[in-house]
């Protein structure tokens, strides 16, 4: 078997999607197992009873489940990349029997100093295409082979400014001239008064 894909600051593309990270059915026993690891026995996931007298039909599916799902899609993609943040808006309810498919895109790709940054949206759809899970990531990978074994080596990694993305702040600076004020002196109003019809100027 051949050695894992790895990915690189200088080969991925903005734009580029990640292969989907399909998931087996949910049942319930996945659902103890989870809430049992987590150990957040929320009734809504665990009590059928409770569930209904709640209002919904059944148990649910606990969200963090999902966005776990989306933590392992980015995670494993990007090896040998760390997921940097993670945040999600859960935006359906998971039941019991939903099979989800996570998926996930590169929106943008940038350099601070010596570490390279990708932004991904991923989000997860039921087996009906239903969007149930919308989130963004941040995830730091190496910018080439040679950078990841200087670092692994405990070698300084050194910044590229050839993929350095200047901040809008630098852009301005140079970009537009700078704005010289003079100082001037203020002019005096001269006031004028009358003496016995002559004007006197102050």
């Amino acid at each position: 078997m051949g050695s894992a894909r790895k990915l690189y600051f200088e080969n991925v593309r903005v734009g580029e999607e990640l292969p989907p990270l399909v998931k087996p059915t949910i049942d319930r026993v996945a659902i103890a197992r989870y809430t049992g690891a987590v150990e957040d026995f929320n009734r809504l996931y665990v009590d059928e009873d409770f569930a209904r007298r709640s209002g919904f039909p059944t148990v649910c599916v606990p969200g963090m489940m999902a966005m776990g799902f989306l933590a392992q899609l980015v995670a494993e993609w990007f090896k040998p990349g760390q997921v940097k943040r993670l945040s999600a808006r859960f935006v359906k309810i998971i039941w019991p029997g939903d099979s989800l498919v996570c998926r996930g895109r590169i929106v943008d790709k940038r350099r601070e100093g010596s570490e390279s940054y990708v932004d991904l949206e991923v989000w997860v759809e039921n087996q009906r295409g239903e969007l149930v899970v919308k989130g963004t990531t941040t995830s730091r990978i190496y910018f080439s082979p040679s950078d990841e074994d200087r670092a692994r080596r405990g070698l300084q990694v050194d910044p590229h400014p050839e993929a350095s993305r200047p901040s809008l702040v630098d852009v301005l600076e140079r970009e537009m001239p700078a704005a010289v004020v003079e100082a001037r002196p203020a002019k005096t109003k001269s006031r004028s008064r009358s003496r016995g019809g002559a004007k006197v100027q102050k």
